[in-house]
């Protein structure tokens, strides 16, 4: 019995593991910034070990639930499509600035704001793990943060990789979306612990 509780403990600690990389640029900018604009990128990430295209896991997805009971296939693809509004980019923004607020900080980020900078959540890789009640994995989230002029996008000033961000709850989540979701949390308080010991010191 301890070996299988050994067992299940490795396996579902293997997906803790995320880098946090610096490509380009320096925080200096961030200092006396109060307010930042986030836009989050989904245009053209890749999902699975297989590297599939987001059109063709949600089809394949659709199809086989929708052949094992027919219709929730359907349903489940009006959650995964609303999952980015509902559930993956309130997660980001909430759990960043949580961070900086217990820091006392007076940072705050949010969507449609009109300030000089913003920062790009460009998602490159999403694995949505899987929950069997005694076995699971995390899902992993792979972003890409750019930094760059708000009146000049093509302007970097700050690029940071995030490499699979972990996404898990305590307890049993059998929501791949809510998993996912976990993911783009972590990615926010891993950045905002970043910015604390870089921008914000």
């Amino acid at each position: 019995m301890k070996k299988l509780i050994l067992a299940l403990f490795l396996i579902s600690g293997m997906a803790f593991s995320q880098d946090m990389n610096v490509l380009q640029g320096n925080f200096d900018f961030l200092k006396d910034q109060k307010e930042i604009n986030v836009e989050f990128d989904y245009s053209n990430f890749t999902m699975m070990k297989e590297k599939k295209s987001e059109a063709q896991y949600v089809a394949e997805r659709e199809a086989d639930l929708n052949e094992k009971t027919k219709g929730t296939g359907t349903i489940w693809k009006k959650k995964w499509v609303s999952a980015k509004e509902l559930i993956w980019n309130p997660k980001f923004l909430e759990i960043a600035n949580v961070v900086l607020v217990k820091d006392k900080k007076d940072v705050n980020f949010q969507e449609g704001l009109n300030t000089p900078y913003t920062l790009i959540v460009q998602t490159i890789w999403v694995y949505p793990g899987w929950d069997a009640g005694i076995m699971k994995q995390h899902a992993k989230v792979t972003t890409n943060l750019r930094f760059v002029e708000t009146a000049n996008k093509s302007k970097v000033l700050l690029e940071i990789t995030s490499d699979e961000a972990p996404g898990d709850q305590w307890g049993n989540n059998y929501s791949n979306e809510s998993r996912i979701g976990e993911g783009y949390a972590k990615t926010a308080k891993s950045l905002s612990k970043m910015l604390l010991k870089k921008a914000y010191r």
